[in-house]
């Protein structure tokens, strides 16, 4: 009785420990700071966007001229100032308008790319799958999309249509397909030769059924990781429009529109361009930290 009892005291010690919640979190940090980094910034982006009217201290249209490029209340000598990143040319809060604009930049970035996914992952499993006189032409229609420079493109549409977000949304959206177009494609010639392909064709599966069950679960990993990536891209082309006029509307707070704003007052009043940048820089590293992690994470052959 006593040998039993001490062999299974020594196979229940063999056994692996049970993770706790917290020693889980602190080992996909240690093995992944990187991706924790982004994944961080993107809930502050995105947790900035969705309670905006909760965070932000003050209305983000709301001027005050007495209160003119007000500098930051920590850098104020005078201690008169009440504006924690200081405020714009017409009085208004910069964190307020930074946190607002939040939201313009992210529903670029997913709206644009939810619309760009769709056409693409459509016309590539097409292109791949049925090969032939289908795949000669859309991607020589690729081909001609990519001709064109997307800002030059941008300018002339919005020129004739005029601006505003949607527009904004909508010509990212039919730009920008050709990339996971040509993804896919790539991914199902080579998917469409695999055994278990054949099989499914052999016992009488249909090309639709075939497309959906067997190739498109195999590629959506690469969707997931490109359409990340072009979030990032996403938010830094919308603030270039907005910066040359042809974005947002003037009214709306957006990031772009408040570095055109600030363009006559960086050297008299940094804080104007410089907090609006740096709400730039950390959105979009953390969407690229991201799309590296998940792409490390879904190929395998990034883990040899």
């Amino acid at each position: 009785m006593t040998t039993l009892q001490q062999q299974v005291q020594e196979e229940v010690a063999i056994l692996p420990k049970k993770r706790t919640v917290l020693q889980s979190f602190w080992r996909f940090v240690k093995k992944n700071p990187a991706g924790f980094i982004g994944i961080l910034l993107v809930l502050l982006s995105v947790s900035c966007a969705l309670f905006a009217q909760w965070i932000a201290p003050f209305e983000p249209t709301k001027a005050s001229l007495s209160s003119r490029l007000s500098p930051p209340s920590w850098a104020d000598d005078t201690g008169k100032s009440v504006f924690l990143l200081g405020a714009d040319q017409v009085g208004r809060d910069l964190l307020s308008r930074i946190i607002y604009g939040a939201k313009i930049s992210l529903m670029v970035g997913f709206f644009g790319v939810l619309i760009s996914m769709i056409i693409g992952t459509i016309l590539g499993l097409i292109s791949g799958y049925f090969g032939k006189w289908m795949d000669d032409l859309i991607m020589r229609v690729a081909d001609i999309q990519l001709a064109f420079p997307f800002i030059l493109f941008a300018i002339v549409i919005m020129s004739v249509l005029g601006t505003g977000i949607w527009k904004i949304i909508l010509i990212l959206g039919l730009t920008y397909w050709v990339g996971f177009a040509r993804l896919i494609r790539g991914q199902v010639i080579s998917l469409k030769e695999q055994e278990y392909i054949q099989a499914a064709k052999a016992i009488g599966g249909t090309q639709f059924r075939i497309i959906r069950k067997h190739i498109l679960p195999n590629v959506m990993s690469s969707i997931l990781v490109l359409g990340t990536m072009y979030i990032a891209e996403f938010i830094l082309l919308e603030a270039s429009l907005t910066f040359l006029g042809l974005g947002v509307d003037p009214t709306v707070p957006s990031w772009g529109g408040m570095l055109a704003d600030s363009r006559n007052y960086v050297t008299t009043a940094w804080w104007t361009a410089t907090f609006p940048g740096i709400a730039i820089m950390l959105t979009v590293l953390g969407f690229n930290l991201l799309g590296d992690w998940l792409r490390d994470k879904f190929d395998p052959n990034m883990k040899m």
